[in-house]
């Protein structure tokens, strides 16, 4: 009892500055419309300095990793197997070749900017499943490596200002295309990174376009628990012999896996799915505020202009496909 009360104690600070963090940010997208991601890693950045006092230090690695873990895995409360056969088999096919012709392109493509294939997986990933949540996910089992929080701080930002940026072209971009109300909560779903701007920009055309945009993005987010399992499994070959091995499914994912399970058979009452929604939120904006305070700004300037552009990229492909897809399959 004595030990955690004392490991308690060396984390606190550092949790509660990650968490003031993540309320100022909250408190600027309910008042100012700013996304709450982005404001709580620009706030966090600032306060770099920190992550090396040694009195915050292990409170903010934690937040930045354990809580993050944490928010993932609640977010398997949001899923279940009714959303799947609520959106049909075609469309169905078109999202999840879409998360994974976005990885490979991503991938592929790496070499052409200049980038190796961790981070080429963790902006692919990003862009492909749901944004910052992914980018934290992904970046969470990556082998350790020289500015791996420059390069997950880089990607959430820069996926949520796209993200931000495609809430309000896309609307205009589908209206312009003349699709159908189901066409267009399906492009609006499969295409945004992040699901607060899905949510804005399928409600911001109506109550139907709305429900089907969140719908086809709570699907995506579905598939971050299979691409993070499989990722670490190859991950885990790639491994040394005599390295510590990461484990063969990471227990986040179980969580994630088992959580969503309950909910598709209804066994997660809703008191318990709202609460459960909530820390998961709160969770992911401390854990994303605490991945700031870990990033230095100069070092996230050395990301370089490539890296911005091969993110851009991948959005584009991801649009081209999956509208590519609805207009075959639709």
């Amino acid at each position: 009892m004595d030990a955690l009360k004392e490991r308690a104690n060396t984390l606190f600070p550092g949790i509660a500055i990650a968490g003031l963090v993540a309320i100022s940010a909250q408190f600027l997208n309910e008042h100012y419309g700013a996304p709450a991601m982005l404001m709580a890693i620009l706030l966090g950045m600032p306060l770099n300095f920190l992550s090396e006092e040694h009195r915050t230090a292990e409170g903010i690695a934690f937040s930045a990793r354990t809580l993050l873990r944490i928010g993932v895995a609640l977010l398997g409360v949001r899923i279940s197997i009714e959303m799947v056969e609520a959106l049909g088999l075609p469309m169905l096919i078109v999202v999840i070749c879409g998360v994974l012709a976005t990885i490979g392109f991503s991938l592929a493509a790496g070499r052409m900017f200049g980038k190796d294939r961790m981070f080429s997986f963790l902006s692919g990933g990003a862009v492909a499943i749901c944004g910052a949540s992914a980018a934290m996910a992904i970046g969470s089992i990556l082998p350790k490596r020289d500015h791996a929080e420059r390069d997950l701080a880089f990607t959430v930002i820069t996926v949520t200002v796209l993200s931000t940026l495609a809430m309000i072209v896309y609307p205009i971009l589908t209206s312009s295309l003349g699709l159908s109300t189901d066409a267009t909560g399906v492009f609006l779903g499969g295409t945004i990174h992040d699901v607060a701007q899905v949510v804005g920009a399928g409600f911001s055309i109506n109550e139907e376009t709305g429900d089907m945009s969140t719908l086809v993005k709570l699907i995506r987010v579905t598939l971050l628990a299979p691409v993070v399992f499989v990722a670490a499994l190859i991950l885990r070959k790639g491994v040394e012999p005599d390295a510590k091995r990461p484990p063969l499914i990471p227990g986040f994912v179980l969580a994630f896996l088992a959580l969503a399970a309950l909910n598709s058979f209804g066994l997660v009452p809703e008191t318990a799915r709202d609460l459960a929604g909530q820390v998961s939120s709160w969770a992911l904006l401390a854990a994303i505020a605490a991945v700031g305070m870990k990033t230095s700004i100069p070092k996230l300037l050395e990301v370089g202009g490539q890296a911005i552009w091969m993110v851009v990229t991948q959005t584009v492909f991801l649009a081209l496909f999956v509208l590519a897809g609805i207009w075959l399959l639709g």
